[in-house]
């Protein structure tokens, strides 16, 4: 019996020891993989506080914890198995699902600059086009859907980069990984943007401190910068998060479109990078990136002009007809129509 169990715990401890090994290899790859997928995370980041300006103090971190909750069930409810199943049965068909996502965001990018260039014809575009989501209520639904849309697209291209990063093995294993890159980057990006967006109100508190001297001057000026600077910084990251949108976007479509042999743009973009880092020796990795950024951004900017108009005059009337199929949808706007009439009586 003694030799037995003595077999049984040397077994365990066996199994135990091999875990521990699976684990730490996972954590090691998922951070690896993590480390390929940062300059989406770092567009994630740059994009999301625009969807909580113009919301009053108490409502920013609310709305926050929606977009992080659902950009969770984006990754670990349908990204994850979507990933594990198209890399299984149909990994062709990875290539244009991003391609798509790539032009949308072009799109969503776009349309901030035409708003700013065009503010009526804009403003027309956007009335013309039917809202996000089913049921928004109200301009912070509509909001946090718009949000989450455009953390799919990133998070598709986040786990994409993930799964091609990590070498091919157990199902399984594969998943544990994309699963702690998805929460780690979720944490990471979020929590960022939580403390992004409540940085004035820690100036502010910071400036109020009646702490005594040497420190209290100190704290307070640091807290009035804060306060004074953050307006300015959020403006200059939303510039950055609609860059971040074109420049990823027009990436996606380039190297979507090289994938498929049509690689003429990419080694355009390729070259005149090349060409700039042996042009001007200073920092060639850093110039050599913001040319290829811009190549990919000028690409983003032409496909997202084509698109708006697409945008507007075919897919928003086939949504409209879409929805308009929906029986939920027809009775819900029989009452609107209704309650109108009433009001008008």
């Amino acid at each position: 019996m003694s030799v037995g169990l003595i077999a049984l715990l040397d077994d365990v401890a066996a199994l135990a020891k091999m875990a521990a090994a699976s684990l730490d290899d996972i954590a090691g790859q998922a951070a690896k993989a993590g480390a390929k997928a940062a300059g989406v995370v770092i567009d994630d980041a740059a994009v999301t506080p625009r969807y909580v300006t113009g919301f009053s103090a108490e409502r920013e971190l609310p709305i926050i914890g929606k977009i992080a909750l659902g950009s969770l069930k984006n990754k670990l409810l349908i990204l994850l198995p979507a990933a594990l199943v198209l890399s299984l049965a149909a990994p062709q068909a990875i290539t244009p699902l991003l391609m798509i996502g790539g032009l949308y965001l072009c799109y969503e990018g776009v349309e901030k600059i035409y708003e700013m260039l065009l503010p009526h014809a804009a403003h027309t575009h956007e009335t013309a086009l039917e809202t996000a989501s089913f049921g928004a209520q109200s301009l912070e639904d509509e909001k946090v859907a718009g949000a989450i849309k455009t953390d799919f697209i990133l998070s598709a291209e986040i786990m994409a980069i993930t799964l091609a990063a990590v070498p091919s093995g157990s199902v399984i294993t594969q998943a544990f990984i994309l699963a702690a890159v998805g929460l780690s980057i979720t944490a990471m990006v979020y929590g960022g943007v939580g403390l992004i967006v409540k940085a004035d109100d820690l100036g502010l508190m910071m400036a109020r401190a009646q702490t005594a001297p040497p420190v209290g001057p100190f704290v307070r000026a640091i807290g009035r910068g804060l306060v004074t600077g953050m307006p300015y910084f959020l403006k200059m990251l939303g510039i950055v998060g609609t860059a971040a949108m074109i420049w990823v976007g027009g990436g996606i479509i380039v190297h979507g479109l090289e994938a498929y042999g049509l690689a003429g743009l990419a080694h355009l973009i390729h070259d005149a990078g090349e060409v700039t880092a042996h042009a001007i020796p200073v920092l060639p990795s850093v110039l050599r990136w913001i040319v290829e950024a811009a190549g990919a951004g000028i690409v983003g900017i032409v496909l997202g002009f084509i698109t708006i108009p697409v945008a507007g005059y075919v897919i928003s009337p086939m949504w409209r007809y879409f929805k308009s199929l929906l029986p939920r949808r027809r009775r819900k706007e029989a009452l609107a129509d209704q309650k109108k009439v009433h009001r008008q009586q």
